[in-house]
């Protein structure tokens, strides 16, 4: 008798413990399991998992729960009470993490235990309607792009041999992408129950994370040979430290890093216009034939689809010609979305979404692969915290002209093509002058 209840047990742990070892298996492969890569990967899993819950939850509760111009006014609200705040730390987000480098496992965890006891504290507010709901939302945001900027530098301590950061970024990235998918809907099934229940998913996802950062090997908080990074590229200070007196400082980038982190701002800033954007004016004119939110969920997944394919792609081409790739994919974007002004409709919204999720993932990938021959090890990590900030103000600026733009679906992917246009303009001529210089001559991490 016992022995058939171990068999029934077995075979109804099979599906899970199965398909925890075939994740276990895929994260840890070529190496990552020994070096560390595949536990930050399993992590930043867990961290978008629990993201996608509190949006699913916040984005019910602030914007599908009225009417379309009173969502406008509240999303506006939500905009200037949390993001303005935010466009003013971001700044601080990356020099304040490089004075804690020898504590990132720590910032990760306190990042993790942030966001879960605000997941409460959100619980509450999305029932109530109490005004914690903001400055809740905000510490969440805070939080989690304390996080991005901490594992971003982390990821160059945690390379397996014959890895390529550009390959390894790509493989943390879709690792994100996939928990996100699948918490997605996960978070709908929730949301249904009640708007608690998400967020009670966020909080058990969160403490998950937070004793899943204290597992990420010892070597992580070492902060031997690093020192700060500036991001300019004035020719007095590229060809090595720069010690002064008062405040070490270090100013060696280099033109291609600088410019390439301008092109990334310019699509990072389209993508956080045509959320919001997007988001009002599918649900006031959903596209032709669909309703609100199945106009909204094609876009979505146009964009989830573009921005997975753009990161294996990235994983795939690696460092080859990183300026030419970014000059390449902003083009292509810039392209798409003048027409999809001129023929404004269904398909060619979707098709700006999926373009401009692909190219934001692998010039993002490429931007990496420029710090990493260009930017000497001992200022890397800081180089990486400090663009990723920088991109995420420009996301934050993109949102703030999408909500304040007219519901006219013409005009809106015309201010988008105006976008990516001065990104592109702006950066070109810079990006391509390096790519025929190929960059410093300095030895490249493999």
């Amino acid at each position: 008798m016992r022995g058939a209840v171990r068999k029934v047990g077995r075979a109804l742990r099979l599906p899970f413990t199965g398909t925890a070892r075939g994740i276990r298996k895929a994260t840890h492969a070529h190496g990552a399991g020994e070096s560390g890569l595949g536990k930050l990967i399993e992590l930043h899993a867990v961290n978008g998992a629990g993201d996608v819950m509190i949006t699913v939850a916040l984005a019910s509760t602030v914007f599908f729960s009225v009417p379309t111009d009173e969502a406008r006014g509240r999303v506006a609200l939500y905009l200037a009470i949390t993001m303005a705040p935010f466009t003013l730390l971001a700044p601080v987000i990356g020099p304040l993490l490089d004075r804690l480098p020898h504590g990132r496992r720590a910032a990760m965890a306190g990042s993790m235990l942030a966001r879960a006891l605000l997941a409460l504290v959100l619980s509450g507010a999305v029932v109530t309607g109490g005004i914690e709901l903001y400055p809740a939302a905000l510490g969440v945001l805070v939080s989690s792009k304390a996080y991005g900027v901490v594992r971003s530098a982390v990821v160059p301590r945690l390379l397996p041999p014959r890895f390529s950061l550009v390959k390894a970024n790509s493989r943390v990235t879709l690792g994100g992408l996939l928990a996100t998918g699948a918490a997605a809907p996960v978070g709908a099934g929730l949301q249904a129950l009640g708007p608690r229940y998400p967020l009670y998913g966020a909080f058990v996802l969160f403490v998950a994370g937070m004793f899943l950062s204290f597992s990420l090997p010892p070597k992580v908080d070492s902060a031997k040979g690093e020192d700060k990074a500036l991001l300019a590229a004035d020719e007095a200070h590229l060809h090595g430290p720069v010690k002064r007196e008062r405040k070490p400082g270090l100013r060696t980038v280099g033109t291609a890093v600088t410019h390439g982190l301008a092109a990334n701002a310019a699509l990072r800033c389209l993508s956080g216009f045509l959320i919001f954007f997007l988001a009002f004016l599918l649900r006031e004119h959903p596209l032709t034939g669909q309703s609100a939110a199945v106009s909204l969920g094609l876009v979505g997944v146009s964009a989830g689809a573009g921005n997975a394919l753009g990161t294996a792609v990235g994983a795939w081409l690696r460092s080859r010609a990183p300026e030419i790739i970014i000059v390449t994919v902003v083009a292509a974007v810039l392209g798409v979305a003048v027409a999809s002004a001129v023929f404004f409709g269904a398909f060619m919204t979707a098709c700006l979404a999926a373009c401009a999720g692909f190219a934001q993932a692998l010039a993002k990938l490429s931007l990496d692969a420029t710090i990493q021959r260009d930017v000497p090890e001992a200022v890397r990590t800081s180089a990486f915290a400090r663009s990723e900030t920088l991109l995420q103000m420009a996301w934050v600026f993109g949102g703030a002209i999408g909500i304040a733009l007219p519901l006219n679906g013409t005009l809106g992917l015309s201010v988008a093509a105006g976008i990516v246009a001065l990104g592109w303009l702006t950066t070109v001529r810079g990006l391509l002058s390096a790519a025929r210089h190929g960059g410093p001559a300095r030895a490249r991490v493999v």
